[in-house]
């Protein structure tokens, strides 16, 4: 009875397109970005670059670059209707190398906590500053101009 309630996997061929592949296994949210990142070369397929028509077969392993690391996967199923987050086991098995995800934890705290005093975003403080500074340069310039010439108009009438 606990098996009624598991969604139901779609029917799975013998093989399948690889831009329908990662779509269906929810790697990317729609297809058209998984068509854009298999023709700007971030998918492979064994090492090699493929065209989004490629097709796969179960046991091959595809390779996903989404910076800053690189995630594999193993064919389990070809299909190309989506499925459900809680049937992606049956898809496909997640081999990428753990020292990617070492990678990918430890950009994630360097983000922010290394980054050197002056570089990137101004802060708030830092920012009302600069304005300070450049506010009198722009604006204020004619006010303290002295010209000789109006003095001289002065004096005519």
């Amino acid at each position: 009875m606990a098996q009624d309630n598991l969604p139901k996997m779609p029917k799975a061929g013998p093989s399948a397109r690889i831009d329908k592949w990662l779509w269906a296994a929810r790697v990317y949210k729609t297809r058209s970005q998984a068509v854009d990142a298999i023709k700007n070369s971030r998918v492979t397929v064994g090492g090699v670059n493929v065209k989004p028509s490629h097709i796969i077969k179960a046991g091959e392993t595809i390779n996903v670059r989404k910076p800053p690391i690189t995630y594999s996967f193993k064919v389990l199923a070809c299909i190309e209707q989506r499925v459900g987050a809680k049937l992606l086991p049956q898809v496909y098995e997640n081999v990428t190398d753990p020292k990617q995800y070492e990678l990918l934890e430890m950009s994630r705290i360097s983000g922010f906590v290394d980054r050197q005093r002056g570089t990137g975003r101004p802060t708030k403080k830092d920012r009302r500053a600069l304005d300070n500074f450049i506010e009198p340069a722009m604006f204020g310039w004619d006010e303290d101009f002295d010209d000789n010439d109006d003095e001289d108009d002065n004096d005519q009438r």
